[in-house]
């Protein structure tokens, strides 16, 4: 990283899941309040904003309170999920906040040229993304949001400095195992919380905040993050 972008605070959202009653909406409050009061460079969501239509209104309210907000949907704020309780809202409008869909923006920070790409979760279902296509090489820093992980795996090397993404829950309802703790939410996948390096890019995948199925966590504690940029050794 150039010298000037180096100690850059972004903060990463994920998974709201408003409009349905659950403890996750004031998790949600909880972490606007925080990242409203860090005022980090930059404010990046991934996805999964809004599980019913009357969680619109609160969500951009809440959208216009974190500074540089940019953000992407995920897969319920579509309805495209086996969950019996969510409803498409028709998002079209985040307020103050940059919805990017298979679409990019460059901003300058201390100076320097950041890119924020987004992918759109249809496309990507679809298997119809191409989000190696959006990267910037003039950007200094290069962040692709994507509400599904899975991404990372698919990226061409040094196409992007940072991926965003969340989805997972850290598993939701989680129990004691032997060695760790057993997600019931998504058994299969390697990727759970937390930073993973990998040789396209290094991977940040958020906790989230809300819910979904059942209107609690367990052995799974929602977060709000702030990473910081570092430059190589």
């Amino acid at each position: 990283m150039p010298d000037e972008l180096v100690g850059l605070r972004i903060a990463h959202l994920s998974d709201f899941h408003l409009g349905l009653p659950s403890r996750g909406s004031r998790a949600v409050e909880r972490a606007v309040e925080w990242v409203e009061a860090r005022r980090p460079d930059l404010t990046l969501i991934s996805g999964d904003l809004v599980s019913r239509p009357r969680g619109g209104r609160p969500l951009r309210s809440l959208l216009d309170r974190l500074p540089s907000c940019y953000a992407v949907l995920g897969n319920h704020d579509f309805a495209s999920t086996r969950d019996p309780f969510s409803r498409s809202p028709g998002i079209r409008d985040l307020g103050a906040a940059t919805l990017l869909a298979n679409d990019s923006r460059t901003v300058e920070l201390r100076g320097r040229r950041v890119q924020i790409a987004g992918v759109d979760p249809r496309s990507y279902m679809r298997g119809t993304a191409k989000p190696d296509r959006l990267s910037d090489a003039q950007a200094d820093l290069r962040i692709l949001l994507c509400h599904f992980p899975g991404v990372v795996d698919k990226l061409s090397p040094g196409s992007f400095h940072l991926v965003v993404a969340g989805h997972l829950h850290a598993g939701q309802i989680c129990v004691p195992f032997p060695g760790g703790r057993l997600r019931l939410a998504h058994l299969r996948w390697h990727y759970v919380e937390g930073l993973y390096q990998r040789p396209a890019a290094t991977l940040h995948l958020s906790p989230g905040l809300g819910t979904t199925f059942v209107p609690f966590r367990f052995l799974a504690r929602p977060e709000a993050t702030e990473l910081t940029v570092q430059s190589a050794a």
